[in-house]
């Protein structure tokens, strides 16, 4: 039976099906939402990271107030 085409049966969902049955599952599950949140935490976290290292490394201390010069008598 080469080249022979065999029926294949497929299910189509149309939108307004997707997102009816979207809202009807409340533990659905955005996976981008949740990847893209993950992402962000890692990022904060690796920002926190190097903010303490660079605090460590050169600490901002008290900016010291430079006296104003009285200005010269001419």
């Amino acid at each position: 039976m080469i080249g022979a085409v065999l029926p294949v049966a497929a299910v189509v969902i149309s939108s307004s099906d997707a997102s009816s049955a979207m809202s009807q599952d409340d533990k659905l599950i955005d996976l981008s939402t949740e990847r893209a949140k993950r992402v962000h935490d890692l990022n904060e976290k690796r920002l926190n990271e190097v903010r303490k290292a660079f605090e460590q490394a050169m600490p901002l201390g008290n900016a010291k107030k430079k006296p104003k010069k009285k200005p010269k008598k001419r």
